[in-house]
This record gives C-alpha cells, structure tokens and sequence, in this order.
C-alpha cells in the first residue's frame, strides 16, 4: 500500500489504518460518531492526500476538457471551480472530479485515489487529439480537508488572504503557515463549510502542526473516512464506487446538472438524449420508517417482496439519528413519499423516499 507523507502522525494519533484506494489511511482516530458531530458542530481535519491531481495546460486545455468533462468547462474564470464527470463511451462514468481553473491556460484536476491510473490513461488518450500538456503531479500535492463551521475562524491567522472572502467552490493560491504558492478551496465533500488546502508534500507536515496549533481553541481534531462517508452520505453526495461507476448513467446517478446540452463531450449524444427524454431508474434518497440500518448491496423491493433495486450507500445518520441510504428504484417508485422495503438479513424494513440532502446545516 501507498502512504501519505502524514502516515506516521496518524499512528502516533493512534488511528484505525484501513487500506483505502491503495492507500493506508485513517478510518477512525476516536470514535465514528464524535469525529462527525466535531465536523458538524465545530472543525476538524481529514488527511486526503491520497488524492490525485493533474495539471492541464496550454493554448488547448480548454478544448480537451470540454470534451473530456461534463459540464461547461467555457463558464470557469481564475478563481473558480466546477464539479464534474468524465463520461466514457459506454454510457456509464470514468470518474467524478473537481476543475480548477488557475489561469487562463492552466487547469488543475482532482480525481479520486482509487481512479488515479486510470483516470490518467484516459485524459492522456483523449488528449491525442488536442496535445495540451498534461502533468500527473499525484505523488508530490497532498492534500488536506479542514471542516467545519468553525473551521476559517480557527485557521483566518494563518494566512493574510480573507478566507472568508471565497464564495462556495472557489480557490485561491497564496501564502498559508508560512508555506508559499498553497492552493486554498472551498469544495468540501461535508457540507459544514470550511476548506480544502493543497500543498507539496515536503511542506504539509508544518501546515498540518500550524492547523491544529490555530484550532487548538476551537476543539480541532483529526478525522477518519468513516466519518468522512456518514458527513458526505448525509448530503446526497455521490461516491465514485458506490452510486457511479464505469456502467452507471450520470443522468440516473442525478447528475443532469452538472451535465451541459449535448455539444462536443465524449457520448454527449447519449447522454442528451437521457436528459430529455427521460430514464427508467432513479437515484433516490430514503430514510427507514423501522428499525434497521441499510449498507450496501442491501436489496430493495416492493410490496409484494419483488426486488426493485439495490441500495448503494446506508448508515445510521449521526446528526439526524435515523438511518438513511440512497439507493437506485424506478421512476415509478421515487417520488417523494413513495414506499419500499429493504431486505435487512431475514426482515423487510420499511422505508420512504425522501428529498435530498438529508441534513441542512
């Protein structure tokens, strides 16, 4: 397995090391639940540095990636980001990532650690035709997720930039702990606000120390996957694995918005077409009107006990103190309200579908 540069301060932290995307990684420091109400309620600090990111550059960046990504990739400005997916040519999703525009000729790419090598192999086949320049820069960047809504009020002192000055899905590089050139975003995977740091590998040991001396006062610590999943699940975020994979319809998984008319994108024609004329199955959101806890591959059927569905992601929600999943059903059955039940070992658990996200903060 990889390891992250921080891989020997987490296990002095005494954290549970799973392997996660290749990678040794924290899943829990303390317990599940306390880390997620920390992140919810105060700040706390996810090692993500298993990350990948890619730099794309020159007079033809912009044209691979409007043909590389789903969204409109023309509507980004210095400053700005956009969530996005790779669609393949199958119909179904490379991966699902996150565009930085840096300058006008100059793109920053995040993609998930589990995707990295082929993520890579894809941008660099697509890039055939447009020759950017393409940089895998995966094993120098780390990355580190500090969230929370007191997150920017416990770490504002050490940078001289406003963080509070950067919309949602913003960025800007600067100074920060001392460290030059530091890219700081807001495109956090949690929902409770807060910022994304990207940094080299040689300097995140010194920016990890600095952030947790600032949210000393503010009840900062450390915080595994596990906990990054219930934040993430509790928003209806998709999970590249789970809700999307390399058969999966972007327009099924809900990602008709980020998701631009049909133009010059890899299956754009395709896709289009599902986007308006319509798909049998949904991605939906429910909660269980019973007792139980959905997980994933849990099998969801009807009244008559006929299987409809699969639920992709479940767990007990820790802020709302219910269980919740998403899953995929038919059109039919996703309305708001509509009911089903969910195959938990020998019982069918009754469940509801629900509008998304499942949490406000």
């Amino acid at each position: 397995m990889k390891k992250t540069k921080l891989n020997p301060i987490h296990h002095d932290l005494g954290a549970k090391m799973v392997s996660f995307g290749g990678f040794e990684m924290p899943v829990s420091y303390s317990s599940i639940k306390e880390e997620h109400h920390c992140v919810r309620e105060k700040v706390g600090v996810f090692d993500v540095s298993h990350m990948g990111e890619f730099f794309v550059e020159g007079p033809q960046a912009l044209s691979l990636l409007q043909h590389a990504c789903s969204n409109d990739i023309s509507k980004l400005v210095p400053g700005k980001a956009q969530y996005n997916y790779f669609p393949n040519r199958q119909g179904g999703i490379v991966d699902d990532l996150i565009v930085y525009q840096l300058s006008s000729q100059k793109y920053l790419l995040v993609v998930n650690a589990s995707n990295i090598d082929k993520d890579w192999d894809w941008l660099r086949e697509v890039n055939q035709e447009f020759n950017a320049e393409l940089t895998n820069a995966s094993d120098s960047y780390a990355l580190l997720a500090i969230q929370g809504p007191k997150a920017i009020e416990a770490i504002q002192s050490l940078t001289t930039y406003d963080l509070n000055s950067l919309a949602f899905y913003a960025h800007c590089t600067t100074e920060f702990a001392g460290v030059k050139e530091v890219i700081v975003a807001t495109t956090g995977y949690t929902g409770s606000g807060g910022v994304e740091i990207y940094c080299k590998n040689e300097d995140v040991e010194a920016v990890w120390k600095a952030v947790f001396e600032a949210g000393e006062a503010f009840g900062i610590q450390p915080i595994g996957l596990a906990a990054r999943d219930t934040l993430r699940l509790e928003m209806g975020y998709c999970l590249y694995g789970n809700e999307i994979n390399d058969t999966s319809s972007p327009i099924e998984a809900g990602l008709g918005w980020v998701t631009r008319p049909a133009t010059n994108f890899i299956n754009a024609d395709v896709i289009g077409q599902q986007k308006s004329e319509g798909v049998a199955q949904a991605l939906v959101g429910f909660e269980l009107t019973d007792r139980g806890i959905p997980r994933t591959g849990h099998e969801i059927v009807d009244e008559k006990g006929r299987i409809i569905g699969k639920v992709t992601s479940g767990t007990q929600s820790p802020s709302l103190n219910k269980a919740i999943g998403l899953g995929y059903i038919p059109k039919t059955y996703a309305k708001e309200g509509s009911v089903f039940g969910i195959q938990i070992r020998n019982k069918v658990i009754a469940a509801k579908v629900v509008s998304l996200p499942f949490y406000t903060p």
